[in-house]
């Protein structure tokens, strides 16, 4: 939240994020025909929907060592924009492979033609609020077969935020040392590794021109007058206003003192009392964990039917709160007073707009550089005594080190 913002976000129920409906195993697809296809229109979608006019891809030889070397392959990106599949898609494609993908099993109730098209794309899904058992499974197999590579996105959300990390979820260690057990017991032994790749986008256009439609917009929902200012001066007082918002909806008055201790503040008021309820005890987690957590408490029952409407509609009220604790995480400190790029502007004012209206104007121009790293080989046994995760802990360190050289020359 370093534009000093948050969100009035709309119900989970319109974010189509949470669905209450059995879950059922999407699987991966496994013919090559769609896949390769697919791929050929990756640019193009880029382009046009997501305004990336150009992509840079770096390191593919390092993709091309683990491939020769026949090790089973897990590529493990940054999430900093919707459109982080597309170019990670291009980028295998250039390297000559085709991933299969773990996605969220919300993207395929969107509608039929988008689940056939995700599929056939090498996009399976994963259960986000449970354990998911089946999902699971198929990336193991995945990765222990090591015919294609697989491709998960650590941090689990999209962060809008292109050179900065949220946490990284412990999963993706899981399945890797599953895989690594598998293969190393295989005859002959085989390796499973993990490359990191950073996904840095830069904007190439006037930010005070393409972000003025959009905060005009955002100022008339609060009845203001547009405020012809810089955008920095402009995103910083909206910002500053839906906190306020928030905080007279949620704990009576808008507060007083350090901006990022209000928003600590505010996202605890809406956890800790659901974290009682539901899980009898307070986190000290990342808030995405915990909101996983909550979740994973509060969504049975709506999915089973078996609660009466009274108590559906307590629950989704529930989860919609569970979400705006998650959106006000999303804001890191500092992010465009620290250094006012233009592109933490356009992430900042999508974001606004995202969790105000569900969707966001397309600003262009774009460019990505995806920068694959040098492999990280997976141990099939975790070191006992250490806190952290070795694995996560190394891909983390990987992951910041390329974000912040991706802008030099290779």
């Amino acid at each position: 939240m370093g534009c000093n913002s948050l969100l009035c976000v709309s119900p989970c129920r319109h974010q189509n994020i949470i669905i209450d409906k059995p879950y059922v195993f999407v699987a991966p697809y496994v013919g090559r025909f769609w896949p390769k296809f697919l791929q050929l229109f990756a640019r193009r979608r880029l382009r046009q929907a997501f305004g990336v006019q150009e992509i840079e891809c770096r390191g593919l030889e390092y993709l091309r060592e683990s491939r020769a070397a026949g090790h089973g392959i897990l590529i493990a990106p940054n999430h900093c924009r919707p459109c982080d599949p597309f170019v990670i898609s291009e980028l295998t494609r250039q390297a000559g492979e085709l991933p299969y993908i773990m996605a969220s099993w919300h993207l395929f109730m969107q509608g039929r033609l988008q689940a056939w098209m995700l599929r056939r794309a090498g996009v399976f899904s994963v259960y986000r609020e449970g354990m998911d058992r089946a999902a699971l499974a198929a990336a193991t197999d995945i990765l222990a077969k090591a015919h294609r590579p697989l491709v998960i996105f650590p941090e689990g959300v999209i962060s809008r935020t292109h050179d900065r990390l949220n946490v990284l979820m412990e999963g993706t260690a899981l399945i890797a040392r599953s895989a690594a057990k598998k293969r190393a017991s295989a005859s002959p032994p085989g390796q499973v590794v993990v490359h990191p790749v950073a996904l840095r986008y830069t904007f190439g256009g006037s930010v005070e021109e393409v972000l003025s439609p959009a905060l005009d917009d955002i100022e008339s929902r609060l009845t203001w007058r547009p405020q012809r200012s810089l955008p920095l001066e402009r995103i910083t007082k909206v910002g500053l206003a839906l906190l306020s918002l928030k905080e007279v909806e949620y704990l009576g008055a808008a507060q007083q003192g350090d901006i990022f201790q209000r928003a600590d503040k505010l996202i605890n008021h809406v956890l800790a009392p659901l974290e009682q309820e539901w899980l009898q005890s307070r986190s000290d987690r990342s808030v995405v964990i915990r909101v996983k957590r909550l979740r994973t408490a509060i969504l049975p029952d709506l999915v089973s039917g078996e609660s009466t409407e009274a108590e559906c509609d307590r629950r989704w009220r529930q989860l919609a709160e569970v979400y705006l604790a998650q959106q006000v995480s999303c804001y890191p400190r500092d992010y465009i007073h620290s250094d006012p790029l233009p592109e933490r502007m356009v992430e900042t004012v999508e974001r606004f707009e995202e969790d105000l209206t569900d969707e966001c104007r397309t600003y262009r121009p774009m460019k990505v550089v995806a920068h694959v790293g040098p492999a990280i080989p997976v141990s099939s046994v975790r070191q006992r005594g250490a806190q952290d995760d070795p694995l996560m802990v190394g891909l983390k360190e990987q992951l910041e080190k390329m974000l912040a050289k991706s802008l030099c020359s290779p």
